[in-house]
């Protein structure tokens, strides 16, 4: 009699750890999902520092004209009236510049 509760116990015991281990919501997947909710937190941080930024743009592109006429120079191309506009081109460095052909050896 003893006997038989000891193995019904130790089979009890067997199926509670398999449970434990390998079950649903067992300690492989409970770490599976902390590995996961850490990538997202990591990710949610990298967003509000984004939305972070957006929102102070947008609020300087509200308040004041100084955005908006700086967005309107560098992405538009925009002058004021009476402005004059120059375009500094930097000349060509020595190994940009085309190379003129070599002559062959024979002269010709």
């Amino acid at each position: 009699m003893i006997a038989a509760l000891i193995v019904l116990l130790l089979a009890l015991l067997a199926w509670l750890q398999y449970k434990l281990w390998f079950g649903q919501g067992g300690a492989g997947q409970v770490q599976a999902l902390s590995t996961q909710v850490e990538h997202q937190a990591r990710d949610n941080t990298g967003l509000r520092q984004r939305n972070a930024e957006v929102a102070a743009e947008v609020e300087d592109l509200k308040s004041g004209e100084a955005a908006v006429e700086e967005r309107a120079r560098s992405e538009l191309g925009m002058i004021k009236p009476g402005e004059s506009f120059y375009r500094v081109v930097e000349p060509a460095s020595q190994s940009t510049a085309a190379a003129p052909p070599a002559a062959d050896e024979d002269g010709e």
